[in-house]
C-alpha cells in the first residue's frame, strides 16, 4: 500500500546574524508560517528570546529563566 503524503502545514525559515551566539548582539531569527501565511517570528539571542505574533510590531521579550518557567507551567502545570 502506498502511504498518503501529508500536506505540509508549517514551515520555518531562519536568518543567522552571527555564527557565535556567545557574543552580544548576535541572534537567530526564525519566521514561522502556517499554510503560507506568517503566524509569528521568534528571535533567539544569548540573553533572551523575543516573540512577535502575527502582524505585531512590538515583541514580547522573555529572559531564558522566564521562558523556562513559562514552558514548565504550560507543559507540566507547575
Amino acid at each position: 500500500m502506498k502511504k498518503k503524503k501529508g500536506v505540509k502545514k508549517h514551515t520555518v525559515s531562519a536568518n543567522i546574524q552571527v555564527l557565535d551566539l556567545t557574543k552580544a548582539g548576535s541572534s537567530i531569527d526564525f519566521v514561522i508560517r502556517a499554510n503560507r501565511e506568517t503566524i509569528g517570528r521568534i528571535i533567539i539571542g544569548r540573553g533572551s528570546l523575543t516573540w512577535y505574533g502575527r502582524r505585531k510590531q512590538r515583541g514580547k521579550r522573555l529572559s531564558w529563566s522566564q521562558f523556562a518557567e513559562l514552558m514548565d507551567e504550560h507543559a507540566y502545570g507547575d
